[in-house]
């Protein structure tokens, strides 16, 4: 690895300009610019259970672009200790794609998730002793909104009975913890413009309903500056290093699958001021990430992409067909290619991730079906070759950076209603026919009235369906997409549709990733990946 410094002379940055953390890591401690690079999304097809390589394929991106001799810098989200220790390991790329160093990114980092998750509990620590001194904002503690959060997988705090000393006003009530990804206090730092947005948004969160059925905001706890005191580190964007060596902002860590999914705006609009082109990576699938960066992101920041890029493999396209025939599966694939050049006129390029095993003839086969519909695929080898694996992507980037940036169009307007939104969002981007309310649903969105209008929605869903069932693979069509409740997040400026039987606490597999970690006596951590 470089030192840091000589990385941050890359994008023309000195020592007063950043914030060391050791050798390796450093924070942005703030640019102002009005320069703007060309920038670059990258989402995937519907993803198999290992993922399809959107980092490896970003992070080779990065590096091919800096070997043709263009500042590109990339902007990625930060790892969760959840997926770190569960199913899906590190979040850092792998192979000759990667970014470093890589255990600590993956870990403790520079503390932003610690520091999140100790803000939103102060939330939480309050809204009781506000009860327990005698209540004096009336809180209906049958109507508590704000959730504790921790950064793990813990199913057993999805549902949890707190305040069973039964002290002066209190008494046993329900609780749930949410994973730090999926929380309000993450979501409304990676939308804050810059510090002063973000106190104003944790001013906003609702937190709870009084006796009278009114909302109660976070402000009027009178504990805004104590929680921002808590995030003034954790605001400031991450920089480190592809395993090249090239410029890596990391800032933010959202699911996409039930969070907004993409890293903070702030990161990507540092990236795109010190670079020319500015690679950022969202969650999962285009229905997922890719939606929200199209609906929530752009529409907010004018964040437009200059290019989308698609990520395949051979795997995935013969998942998504009962038979693993490539050609069935590839409507997975061109649905989502639909919905980024239909319904948000963007341009799409496909880059194929390949896989030791994967022939020259399936190669050639999906090439063929993209060329059927007037999409470019290119083959990417990032993992094995790095940079060099990806100079073809980035040739083909450059050439459609050139054009004119398309200008978004969306599936619904903000200022239609909330089954509106929900209905034409999944009619147009999932394929969705019907909309299913439960009772719940129909209670919060009761409950809700005014509070909902005008803001976008955040849908929660499976990750492995274009529907809101796990085990409707491929393309699904003429199906009904069950929602399940809804609830109002202010301070981020949305509304969380959670649909089928998504919940906001992952849960640990049957042999998690934490079994495979070792350390060696050196202090050395050993298959974090």
């Amino acid at each position: 690895m470089k030192k840091i410094i000589s990385v941050a002379k890359k994008l023309n940055l000195t020592e007063d300009d950043i914030e060391f953390y050791g050798k390796y890591m450093a924070k942005i401690e703030g640019i102002n610019s009005d320069k703007k690079g060309k920038l670059i999304l990258v989402s995937a097809m519907t993803p198999t259970t290992s993922g399809e390589g959107k980092t490896t394929v970003s992070i080779g991106l990065c590096d091919g672009l800096n070997l043709l001799g263009k500042k590109a810098v990339l902007s990625l989200r930060e790892p969760s200790l959840g997926p770190v220790f569960g199913m899906k390991g590190g979040a850092t790329g792998g192979g000759e794609a990667e970014i470093c160093p890589s255990n600590e990114i993956n870990l403790h980092f520079t503390g932003d998730m610690h520091a999140i998750t100790s803000a939103n509990n102060l939330i939480c620590a309050c809204i009781d002793n506000s009860v327990f001194q005698g209540n004096p904002l009336n809180i209906d503690t049958s109507h508590i909104f704000f959730n504790r959060c921790i950064d793990m997988n813990d199913r057993a705090l999805r549902e949890v009975e707190i305040s069973l000393e039964k002290l002066n006003n209190q008494s046993p009530r329900k609780e749930k913890f949410v994973i730090t990804a999926a929380s309000e206090i993450m979501a409304l730092l990676c939308l804050s413009k810059d510090f002063k947005d973000l106190k104003v948004r944790l001013g906003n969160i609702i937190i709870a309903l009084n006796k009278d059925g009114n909302p109660i905001y976070a402000k009027e706890l009178g504990i805004i500056d104590s929680m921002a005191s808590l995030l003034v580190n954790a605001i400031k964007p991450n920089l480190v290093q592809t395993k090249e060596g090239n410029p890596c902002i990391v800032h933010g860590g959202p699911f996409a699958n039930i969070a907004h999914g993409c890293s903070s705006v702030i990161a990507t609009q540092t990236a795109l001021s010190l670079g020319d082109y500015c690679i950022t990576e969202c969650g999962f699938g285009g229905d997922l990430g890719g939606e929200k960066f199209m609906d929530i992101v752009c529409r907010q920041n004018g964040l437009y992409p200059s290019v989308v890029i698609l990520v395949a493999t051979i795997k995935a396209l013969k998942l998504h067909s009962p038979i693993s025939d490539i050609t069935e599966g590839f409507e997975n694939l061109k649905k989502h290619i639909e919905n980024f050049k239909n319904v948000y006129n963007q341009r799409v390029i496909v880059a194929l991730n390949i896989f030791e095993g994967d022939s020259n003839e399936e190669i050639n086969l999906v090439a063929k079906l993209c060329e059927e519909i007037n999409v470019k695929c290119c083959p990417c080898r990032q993992f094995a070759e790095g940079g060099k694996g990806t100079i073809s992507l980035a040739e083909i980037v450059l050439e459609e950076c050139e054009k004119d940036c398309p200008t978004p169009t969306y599936p619904y307007e903000n200022e239609d209603s909330l089954e509106d939104k929900i209905y034409k969002l999944a009619s147009k981007v999932y394929g969705a026919c019907s909309i299913e309310y439960s009772d719940k649903a129909k209670e919060d969105i009761k409950n809700l009235g005014s509070l909902a209008s005008g803001k976008p929605i955040v849908v929660a869903k499976t990750q492995y369906s274009l529907s809101d069932n796990p085990k409707l693979i491929g393309r699904p069509s003429n199906f009904t997409f069950h929602i399940s409740g809804v609830e109002i997040k202010n301070g981020s400026g949305f509304i969380i549709v959670k649909t089928g039987k998504i919940n906001l606490m992952p849960g640990l597999s049957k042999e998690p990733n934490a079994l495979k970690i070792k350390v060696d006596d050196n202090m050395q951590i050993h298959n974090l990946k």
